[in-house]
């Protein structure tokens, strides 16, 4: 599986120049090159607001993304409210929503609590045959979202507005991520400034043993993985060092 990252630098809530952004990077990738999942940073479309009408999603936004789709020939993850939650949202290259995950761990230290409703479960979804567990910012510091999926996750995906002064936590949790539950951990980021905060992007692949598949550093534009994506190598990793079954089942969801 190719996967390519759109780091982007966002219009604090202005959604159509957001999409402009995102039309003109795209533009960029002359000749496209082949992807088979096209991921963009959390709240894509307005940056990580507080204003719920400007971060949420209507029809034209959702064919925004689904032209964007059928055009490239891709799935695509993406960012935005809906109904309340800050939700990560993935379509299939005909433009067609197959998957919805809400944020469960809110960022109260911003006010996230105070304006959305967190979600309640885990969600799971398979792309080119990877079984993928999305997240979204926060999520990335509670390790048991991540422990409780893993035996059934070969690709963990997480969308942020992480800003550039905890960018080494950013990074280093991806990477943890990825070592500690012995497959894929994608992490897509945002770049740029909003009226609050600096962001670094830090946009990173890692591999099942901790290996950097991709580091997009700090600039604007569409990165493409050189490397294949697959699930093999995280069977073949889990069949070599077989640490999953040693761990104890200390949390659960309800």
């Amino acid at each position: 599986m190719r996967i390519a990252l759109c780091q982007l630098d966002m219009v604090w809530d202005d959604k159509s120049a957001n999409k402009d952004r995102i039309l003109s990077l795209m533009d960029r990738l002359s000749p496209a090159p082949a992807m088979d999942w096209l991921i963009f940073p959390e709240m894509t479309l307005s940056g990580f607001s507080m204003n719920a009408q400007r971060a949420s999603l209507d029809e034209t936004d959702i064919g925004f993304f689904a032209d964007l789709a059928r055009r490239h020939r891709t799935c695509i993850s993406f960012g935005g409210v809906q109904q309340g939650r800050n939700n990560l949202v993935t379509m299939d290259a005909s433009g067609k929503i197959f998957s919805v995950y809400s944020k469960i761990h809110l960022y109260s230290f911003g006010g996230e609590d105070k304006t959305y409703q967190p979600g309640s479960k885990p969600e799971r979804f398979v792309v080119c045959n990877m079984r993928v567990v999305p997240a979204v910012c926060f999520d990335l510091r509670f390790p048991y979202l991540f422990w409780n999926e893993a035996p059934r996750t070969d690709l963990f995906v997480v969308i942020a507005s992480w800003p550039a002064r905890r960018s080494e936590h950013w990074m280093r949790l991806l990477q943890a991520r990825a070592i500690e539950n012995q497959c894929y951990v994608v992490g897509v980021n945002r770049t740029g400034r909003d009226p609050l905060l600096e962001y670094s992007g830090n946009s990173m692949i890692f591999d099942p043993l901790g290996k950097t598949v991709l580091d997009c550093k700090d600039a604007e534009g569409v990165f493409v993985a050189s490397l294949d994506v697959n699930a093999e190598l995280v069977a073949k990793t889990r069949v070599r060092f077989p640490f999953l079954k040693d761990r104890l089942p200390a949390f659960s969801f309800s």
